[in-house]
């Protein structure tokens, strides 16, 4: 999943207050730029003085310049110059997860911490994620992206063999998992991510349907499956998902869905493009915060956009 953990105790922290636009855009390259392993970036809107903020966190100390250079080439000198760096305690994180974790509507989906637990609606389907991974919750658009085109597929039919391929923390596994009340196969290449997802299976009560793997893309013998698999998920970064395409293909069964994201809109033609030559096409579409999640369908059918 492109919206991995924090790194492994975080022990900087790059901090930037700007426009929405802006904020978007630093954070879209530091995404793009860095292994999610060794560095996570999150822009959001400060609920309390209604300004947008950029947080990126290192797992060690960050080259300043590099950073200001980057921040420079995403939104020019002034910017730059407002970036600022702190040194984190090793609870800090942990803290600040767990106050800004607000619950994410997504359909029938309501991804939420501990302390909202009480609060998830009784017709919804909860997934609470522990706080100190909150960077791996549905709060970013290319998670939320995917959970709402599942709920429009449940409301059609009822997938029988899942797989999430680059599972993060597992919530998409989760989500299908509790919603069909059957096995999900999932994977990540991250064995932290991978640790965090099986934790999270259990916290949520479906550790009996889910159990994450250690694998690059789909290379474990537990994601084989000889008839392949009706739903596809993949929500990882647009390189990755263009190399994988034939393998993606490889699994998925005839007549199923495949559904992508981690994806600015340049990326989306090139990704299409890869999936049209193994013979899916585009059949929905849904753009949030910047990020495009695609639904494919084997065939031609017109794409239509919902956001």
């Amino acid at each position: 999943m492109l919206e991995g953990l924090h790194p492994q105790n975080p022990t900087h922290v790059m901090r930037l207050t700007t426009d929405e636009r802006t904020a978007r855009r630093v954070a879209d390259l530091i995404v793009e730029t860095f292994d999610p392993s060794e560095t996570a970036s999150a822009a959001f809107e400060n609920e309390a003085t209604l300004a947008w903020e950029v947080e990126v966190y290192f797992a060690r100390q960050p080259d300043e310049q590099a950073m200001r250079g980057l921040v420079e080439v995403a939104a020019g000198k002034e910017v730059a110059a407002a970036v600022y760096f702190e040194i984190l305690a090793e609870k800090d994180w942990v803290k600040a997860s767990l106050d800004g974790l607000s619950m994410v509507e997504a359909g029938r989906f309501v991804i939420h911490g501990s302390h909202d637990r009480s609060r998830v609606p009784l017709n919804s389907i909860g997934i609470e994620i522990e706080a100190a991974l909150a960077f791996g919750t549905g709060h970013h658009g290319t998670t939320r992206g995917c959970l709402l085109m599942l709920d429009h597929i449940l409301k059609q039919r009822r997938p029988v063999h899942v797989l999430d391929v680059g599972t993060g923390t597992g919530v998409l596994a989760i989500a299908a998992a509790r919603a069909l009340h059957r096995p999900v196969s999932c994977g990540d290449i991250d064995p932290i991510a991978v640790e965090a997802a099986a934790s999270n299976a259990r916290l949520n009560r479906v550790g009996t349907l889910v159990h994450p793997v250690v694998a690059k893309g789909i290379g474990h013998p537990a994601l084989n499956r000889p008839y392949g698999y009706d739903l596809i998920f993949a929500n990882i970064l647009a390189r990755p998902l263009i190399r994988l395409a034939p393998h993606i293909a490889s699994v998925a069964a005839r007549g199923g869905d495949i559904i992508l994201s981690g994806l600015l809109d340049r990326d989306v033609p090139g990704v299409l493009s890869a999936y049209r030559a193994q013979g899916w096409h585009l059949s929905n579409r849904i753009n949030l915060e910047g990020w495009a999640c695609l639904h494919l369908k084997q065939g031609g059918a017109p794409g239509r956009l919902y956001h």
